[in-house]
């Protein structure tokens, strides 16, 4: 009940349902629902999607870009910490967890989670944005 992904990027694995079945042949992998039922029709597309992920992870990997607005604004990357002055009298330290890297560009003003997580990547660039949520833009129309 547990699926186990290697690949250049990283390793992956998770757990699946045990109604599921997922059969490795040659070059393909097969995810067997057990009936037609809504719960199993469900489960079937859940757990080819979570395989689907985690092999794309391990190859290719994920990414997502965040960008800094704002006047003195700034982000600097020190090991697996990202270090950001955002406006308050402090400044903000970042800690990476485990399996994500970050890069950050010359201008200071943008930065690129990487990793082989797509849910992992998801989340710390979540967490990043929270640290200071982005104010509403002031449009009329």
């Amino acid at each position: 009940t547990t699926v186990k992904v290697e690949g250049p990027k990283g390793k992956a694995s998770f757990p699946f349902n045990a109604l599921m079945k997922v059969e490795v042949g040659a070059g393909e992998v097969k995810v067997i629902r057990p009936d037609e039922t809504r719960l199993a029709r469900g489960l079937h597309g859940l757990t080819r999607t979570l395989v689907k992920n985690a092999i794309e992870g391990v190859t290719k990997g994920y990414e997502r870009m965040l960008e800094i607005v704002g006047v003195g604004f700034k982000a600097e990357l020190k090991g697996k910490e990202i270090h950001f002055a955002i406006g308050f009298s402090h400044p903000v330290v970042f800690k990476l967890p485990e399996g994500i890297t970050a890069e950050v560009d010359p201008k200071q003003t943008k930065i690129i989670v990487r990793g082989a997580d797509k849910h992992l990547v998801g989340l710390t660039a979540a967490q990043i944005r929270m640290l200071r949520p982005p104010e509403p833009s002031l449009v009329s129309t």
